[in-house]
């Protein structure tokens, strides 16, 4: 074989491995991404390797090698407003986040929040749980202050957390994923009192890639193995919990105890149904002002939720 032609196929065999591999940004210190390794270690059946990366959804914007992110779908919304050709295209977790309140601050009920100081992260989708959740009961932005800080994954909890602002009497109440509000709870003892309601808000942890990869062929052949790794994990997530609360809890920093006892808050969906749509519509209408934006139409965030590759699996 010429030298020039050794070359030439080289190179071509290298590209092809280089454009088959999956790159997964994704956020790995938190519950929601453990499905992930999980799958890529005991199911996923691509014709190449599948390696996850410390990211997310904005990395699908700004690095072409990136052909898979994991995120809320607050992040997913602000990516997509600027970048049309991202999808989401499945759903590994479903949250339902707490505000969990101090009832030594004269805490009974959402609406005793008023005047209040509550704990959460602006711009994400703490913070627009915070927003909508209070808004439910009658409260505006204007009526309580919010409180920035840490989450923290294990006790104990350093003193610029959430759990540990509470319990020194900083805020009044935070609200934020798990494992936060149960380490928060606990600090507290008796004097805890929680909030929730997931038809009003919950986190949308969701996969995501972009038109491009998804038009791939080789590449989206990939991504199919790797969606169906992942249903099969969230099979075992849902039905076989107890075999995993210790790799979860490895994964992320937490005891083991804990991760069970937050496990009935999270949803091991894998797919959605037609009120998505109006779900972030709805948020993407606040983030915009957040972000100040136009909001994207209910016809471009249809485009948005892509279900073409489950419904080839």
């Amino acid at each position: 074989m010429k030298p020039s032609l050794l070359i030439a196929t080289f190179l071509s065999a290298f590209f092809n491995i280089h454009v088959l591999a999956l790159r997964i940004a994704t956020s790995l210190q938190w519950i929601e991404h453990t499905p992930q390794p999980y799958a890529i270690k005991n199911f996923y059946k691509g014709d190449s390797a599948a390696t996850l990366m410390s990211g997310g959804v904005a990395n699908l914007a700004s690095d072409r090698s990136v052909d898979l992110a994991a995120n809320a779908e607050t992040q997913g919304l602000k990516q997509y407003s600027g970048h049309r050709n991202i999808r989401l295209i499945y759903i590994i977790c479903e949250a339902g986040y707490r505000i969990v309140a101090n009832k030594a601050s004269g805490i009974n009920t959402l609406a005793d929040l008023k005047g209040k100081r509550i704990g959460t992260m602006a711009g994400t989708s703490a913070g627009y749980f915070v927003y909508k959740f209070l808004a439910s009961a009658g409260l505006q932005p204007s009526d309580y202050r919010t409180v920035s800080g840490n989450v923290c994954m294990k006790a104990p909890c350093g003193s610029n957390t959430f759990p540990s602002m509470l319990k020194s009497g900083q805020i009044d109440a935070f609200g934020i994923w798990e494992p936060a509000p149960e380490l928060g709870a606990q600090a507290l003892g008796n004097n805890a009192i929680f909030f929730q309601n997931i038809s009003i808000y919950r986190e949308v942890y969701s996969l995501y890639s972009t038109t491009e990869k998804l038009n791939d062929p080789a590449m989206r052949k990939n991504i199919v193995a790797f969606v169906k790794a992942l249903n099969q994990t969230l099979d075992v997530f849902t039905n076989k919990p107890d075999s995993v609360y210790s790799t979860v809890a490895s994964a992320v920093g937490m005891d083991a105890s804990v991760v069970k006892d937050v496990w009935p808050e999270h949803k091991w969906t894998g797919s959605w149904g037609p009120e998505l749509l109006d779900f972030i519509a709805e948020e993407d209408q606040w983030l915009a002002k957040q972000d100040n934006r136009q909001a994207v139409s209910k016809a471009d965030l249809a485009k948005f939720l892509d279900t073409s590759v489950l419904e080839e699996l």
